[in-house]
């Protein structure tokens, strides 16, 4: 049996009478308790009556009215917007003017990389650079770009072929290859790494043994979100492109990072006789910028990427029996318009937080390495606090991302309404169930690991002359970091925007659930018997 045999969706199965106007519905083949009382089944034991659902957030929030009486129409018939506006349009501006500042800054050091070329070397080796970073860490990075999009698509495949298994798969590898890096790493004396992630490692069993009895219900989340991404719209088409493009845009970026260097480095570069500008101040302010663009450009992407696919999802919540055409093509057209500004402003926040948390994890590794134990520490500790920060704030987005995919609101206005939409409806508790998200999270990292493994095994087998002493090791470590985890991230983005979305829209209008995907709502209770509660309380 096929995986997306086993949860089919509902306007493929036997039509039942639901839940309808304040009337209860009545299923007796799922065996799905009316609304209103509480589940019995085996260890729950009696609950109480839950109370009346709160104000119908469903009327305010349903597709066009004039919609069933449309026909075939298409996405923007089906969820029109009132008063068509461009959304925080100084955050598109800004975000225009940074990309433009980042191509800049691209020009000009690629120009004095390629100047000095024969004294960066041609490949891995014959480099006479033993100040900075040379054309063999291009090499790394294109290794490390190669890696994380094999790996990611692997992923991705994963998912839709081992949906049950997937969360199994991921955790177990995820805690191999950690400690496994960690061991290396601790053999190799390179002891700021290893602990770090020996740490990572230990964490990640105890976070795992504390999902297992959460499994379930998020297996079912995914299955779901899988047999969607499958019937409609074209959301593997999304995420191969949106992986493809941030791929090349990780390519610029790090040939970019190396022609900084070869620019502006001092101490024996033949490129500053003819710029005159160089300095560890002019490195550092521009590496500083670039990190800061490459997050940004990258989470816009991502973020482009999540809204075309919530309007896939939106649209088969609301409109199951008369899904609109052209739903993929003209999500993504609201995405690049009316919502790019509000894409922009979610995105600068996260940009800005991972940024500060790069910097924190170059500084840990970089005290560490000088033996200072305490500077290490702290820097460890700030660093979690950045990564809580940033918890918080991607929780937050995803969900506001989702609501203004349909809905065209600004940036703040639709965080603020979907937040209180969540907490009314209590979907709140569906979300902390759901392990999706830390375990696409888990998957990514994972991902990371591998591509900060290889750039410690290619620093140490190629020993490049401007790395003798082992300076720049933490340094290109944490790069190869980021681009893995930034590519893994992007990849991965599809599976969740399904299932962020399809808990946003239950806050919306949980009648849809009930009385369209009839069937899902049963198996939601089958293995979560308290999602009752969670929609209606």
């Amino acid at each position: 049996m096929r995986p997306s045999d086993e949860i089919p969706m509902a306007n493929q199965g036997q039509a039942a009478d639901y839940y309808n106007g304040g009337q209860q519905y009545n299923n007796n083949d799922n065996n799905i308790p009316p609304y209103g009382q509480p589940p019995q089944q085996q260890g729950y034991g009696e609950q109480p009556k839950y109370a009346p659902p709160p104000p119908q957030y469903g009327q305010q929030y349903a597709p066009n009215p004039d919609y069933a009486q449309a026909g075939k129409a298409d996405f923007d018939t089906a969820f029109k917007l009132d008063k068509p506006k461009y959304n925080d349009l100084w955050a598109a501006i800004l975000f225009i003017l940074v990309f433009l500042g980042f191509t800049a800054v691209s020009g000009i050091a690629i120009q004095g990389y390629s100047a000095t070329k024969g004294f960066q070397g041609g490949g891995i080796y014959g480099s006479r650079n033993d100040f900075g970073l040379s054309t063999n860490t291009i090499v790394l990075f294109a290794f490390c770009l190669a890696v994380a999009s094999v790996l990611s698509y692997v992923y991705v495949w994963l998912a839709r072929a081992f949906t049950k298994q997937f969360i199994w798969i991921t955790g177990i590898l995820n805690i191999i290859f950690g400690f496994a890096t960690a061991i290396y790493m601790l053999y190799r004396k390179y002891y700021s790494g290893g602990i770090v992630f020996l740490l990572f490692s230990i964490f990640t069993v105890i976070c795992f043994i504390s999902w297992i009895p959460r499994i379930p219900f998020s297996a079912l989340m995914l299955q779901t979100s899988i047999d969607v991404s499958k019937k409609y719209g074209h959301v593997y088409m999304v995420s191969l492109i949106g992986g493809i493009v941030a791929t090349a845009f990780g390519a610029w970026y790090s040939v970019t990072l190396v022609a900084v260097y070869a620019k502006y480095e001092p101490g024996g570069n033949p490129a500053c006789s003819a710029s005159g500008s160089c300095s560890s101040a002019t490195v550092i302010g521009l590496l500083v910028f670039i990190t800061f663009a490459m997050y940004w450009i990258s989470e816009v992407i991502k973020n482009i990427i999540h809204t075309t696919i919530s309007g896939v999802y939106g649209s088969w919540y609301f409109c199951s029996h008369n899904f609109p055409k052209n739903a993929t093509r003209g999500a993504f057209k609201r995405s690049m318009t009316y919502s790019f500004g509000s894409i922009s402003f979610g995105s600068l926040i996260v940009a800005i937080i991972n940024l500060l948390r790069q910097a924190c994890s170059i500084a840990r590794q970089s005290e560490a390495n000088s033996g200072n134990i305490a500077a290490s520490i702290a820097f460890c500790v700030l660093g979690c606090v950045i990564g809580l920060l940033d918890w918080a704030v991607q929780f937050v987005n995803r969900y506001a991302f989702s609501h203004i995919a349909l809905y065209g609101k600004s940036y703040i206005n639709a965080a603020k309404d979907t937040w209180k939409m969540i907490k009314d409806r209590g979907i709140d508790a569906l979300v902390n169930e759901c392990l999706i998200g830390p375990v696409l999270t888990m998957g990514a990292t994972f991902i990371a690991y591998a591509c900060a493994l290889l750039a410690y095994l290619y620093l140490i087998f190629t020993d490049p002359s401007y790395n003798a002493n082992g300076e720049f090791t933490p340094v290109v470590v944490a790069f190869a970091f980021v681009i893995g985890l930034q590519i893994a991230n992007i990849f991965t983005t599809p599976i969740a925007s399904g299932i962020d979305t399809l808990f946003v829209a239950m806050a919306w209008d949980p009648e849809v659930l009930m009385r369209d995907h009839g069937e899902l709502y049963g198996k939601m209770i089958q293995v979560y018997p308290h999602v009752q509660q969670a929609i209606h309380a």
